[in-house]
């Protein structure tokens, strides 16, 4: 049977289930994967069950974060940005959460 994800994102979600890093913590899901400095991320949709590799500065990032904001999930996601930029200062999580807050995503 084939399989529709590379090995490189399989790889990438094994090794974050089993650190309980990536994932889940203490049986939270992670909506946010950080990737390559934070340029990209795996942005897990726990309404339809997919995760999508999407660029941070796309609109289609940006659309993402807003269906999962709609359903609710807006203040998780904003948090995980947050711990995201305080522990890779670096990477432009904050710049990504200021975008994201411009495009209207996390207002109710």
């Amino acid at each position: 049977m084939a399989s529709n994800t590379s090995k490189t994102a399989r790889a990438s979600v094994r090794a974050g289930a089993g650190s309980g890093g990536a994932l889940s913590v203490l049986g939270e899901y992670k909506y946010l994967i950080p990737l390559a400095d934070g340029r990209f991320a795996y942005v897990r949709n726990l309404t339809n069950g997919r995760t999508n590799h999407l660029k941070t500065d796309s609109d289609a990032f940006v659309e993402e974060i807003r269906g999962l904001a709609a359903a609710g999930h807006g203040p998780k996601i904003r948090s995980e940005l947050e711990a995201l930029d305080a522990a890779n200062p670096g990477h432009g999580w904050a710049d990504t959460e200021k975008r994201l807050a411009a495009a209207g995503v996390f207002e109710s």
